[in-house]
């Protein structure tokens, strides 16, 4: 039996796609009007990375200018979403499991806590971690670490649910933890996960077993 869950935010609990144009509404037209000018399709698909990924990693990986990159930082890390917001169907399935979870999630701050407050799933944590690439070098790894020390579990006690194999399940797997691979259409592969799926269905199962 597992005696905790970690749990991802950003396409895990919730759609991104179901607050992407109101979220990066502005931001998405900065891209366009300096990356897209020269390459339509490094912007549009720098604007599709920026629903699953931290902005500073888009940005790098696609050369943003310099004044891109600052009026994006400037737009996000003052940002705040205040819209309803709604997850995912199957995420009453992880909330009714009676073990500990953590929220570890990555991006601006003040943004991922509104994003939690819109939710109304702040209860549903022991604690609730936010790695922010502009305050500091942390990555969810250490995060993972630091909530083992703390709290006195051992890797195998603990389940990583996320949607990404290069996140918290690289993450997970680096640290000898069980991980569960969301991925809602079935676009990756089983390599390294421990268990993937399209729901949570089954998630109550390899807990408590």
């Amino acid at each position: 039996m597992k005696r905790a869950l970690f749990l991802d935010l950003d396409n895990t609990i919730y759609p991104v796609s179901s607050i992407a144009h109101q979220l990066f509404d502005k931001l998405f037209k900065l891209i366009d009007e300096d990356l897209g000018r020269d390459n339509k399709a490094a912007a549009d698909k720098a604007k599709d990375e920026l629903t699953r990924r931290p902005y500073q990693h888009v940005a790098d990986e696609f050369g943003f200018s310099a004044e891109l990159k600052e009026q994006g930082m400037e737009i996000l890390r003052n940002c705040t979403f205040e819209e309803p917001m709604y997850p995912f169907e199957h995420y009453n399935d992880l909330r009714a499991i009676p073990i500990d979870k953590f929220l570890v999630t990555t991006g601006f701050t003040k943004l991922q806590m509104s994003k939690v407050h819109r939710l109304n799933i702040a209860a549903d944590f022991k604690n609730i971690y936010v790695v922010d690439p502009e305050l500091s070098n942390q990555t969810k790894k250490d995060v993972f670490q630091k909530i083992i020390e703390e709290y006195g579990y051992a890797e195998q006690e603990i389940l990583v649910i996320g949607d990404d194999p290069n996140s918290e399940i690289k993450a997970a797997i680096e640290l000898g933890i069980d991980t569960f691979l969301f991925d809602p259409e079935d676009k990756h592969t089983n390599e390294g996960v421990t268990h993937r799926a399209k729901d949570y269905s089954d998630v109550a199962e390899i807990v408590l077993k």
